[in-house]
């Protein structure tokens, strides 16, 4: 009997290895072998036509000798955190009010998370639009005329609304998600208590919805230090690197100026900066997820 249950086990292992083995065989392809490429390749110089020259540690020497390096991390980082708070402060907000359920809220459950599954390329058309500084709706509305998407000053700001506003649906969904999770009794003795909403939100909303915060956060700002498609739709960089980004340097690097060493030199930067910024997040966690061990 024993013999016969020991060989059932050893044929689903075999089997539960037979299922995976695509997704193993697609991993190492597609993900392991790149990645490794990539690194070998940020110590090289190669213009992807001629023979690949070795250079060492040149690629990041150079790179962080250019001033213009630092303005596009600075660029980088203003975009992921303010994407990172405010992508996380609004959807919070907007998932307690609709957890109250106020009239229509299904409505504005689908309409808040409609822009999150439509494609990015009609997200950049649509808004180019709206920010359009003689026929767009938005100066119209605040009869203002602010060239956004080609100011300097205002480029940023843009493209950050944009980003929020295309994150709002998700966050608000998970949100939504663990707020039904929790039992209205703690509400209902909050406001036994006296506790007003502004502070039953503050001392028993935030706290019992911190996991969800957390995770919430760690992703969206993953996610923002990786953006490109945004950039490359809108503003391509612009005006005057006001809105490059690190990955759109990386295309540029790579694919225009057929720098394929440099480019992959700064993938490895972006890779320690969300490294660190995870790990930081991480260690932190147990200072502000409520009962975490």
């Amino acid at each position: 009997m024993k013999k016969i249950f020991n060989d059932f086990s050893n044929s689903e292992k075999f089997a539960g290895w037979v299922f995976i083995f695509p997704a193993l065989i697609g991993t190492f392809i597609f993900i392991i072998i790149p990645v490794i490429c990539s690194f070998g390749l940020s110590f090289t110089n190669w213009d992807l036509l001629n023979p690949i020259q070795f250079v060492g540690f040149e690629n990041y020497r150079n790179l962080f000798a250019e001033p213009l390096f630092y303005k596009i991390l600075v660029n980088t980082i203003v975009f992921a955190l303010s994407t990172s708070i405010l992508g996380v402060i609004i959807p919070l907000v907007l998932a307690c009010i609709l957890n109250s359920k106020i009239m229509g809220s299904e409505f504005y459950k689908t309409a808040y998370f409609l822009p999150f599954i439509t494609p990015m390329i009609v997200i950049g058309i649509v808004w180019e639009w709206i920010f359009d500084p003689n026929i767009g709706i938005l100066n119209h509305v605040l009869n203002l005329h602010i060239n956004w998407l080609y100011d300097t000053h205002f480029a940023m700001p843009a493209l950050i609304i944009v980003s929020v506003w295309k994150l709002i649906g998700y966050n608000m969904i998970i949100f939504l998600s663990s707020l039904s999770s929790i039992s209205q009794s703690m509400f209902e003795a909050a406001k036994i208590d006296g506790a007003n909403p502004i502070q039953i939100f503050i001392n028993v909303t935030v706290p019992l919805l911190s996991p969800s915060i957390f995770f919430v956060v760690i992703i969206t700002a993953i996610s923002s230090f990786q953006i490109f498609d945004l950039i490359y739709l809108m503003t391509q960089g612009g005006p005057l690197d006001s809105t490059n980004v690190l990955v759109y340097a990386i295309y540029k690097n790579a694919f225009e100026y057929f720098n394929v060493g440099k480019a992959s030199a700064i993938a490895y930067v972006l890779f320690v900066v969300i490294l660190l910024l995870t790990v930081i997040q991480w260690s932190l966690r147990k200072k502000i997820v409520y009962n975490e061990n």
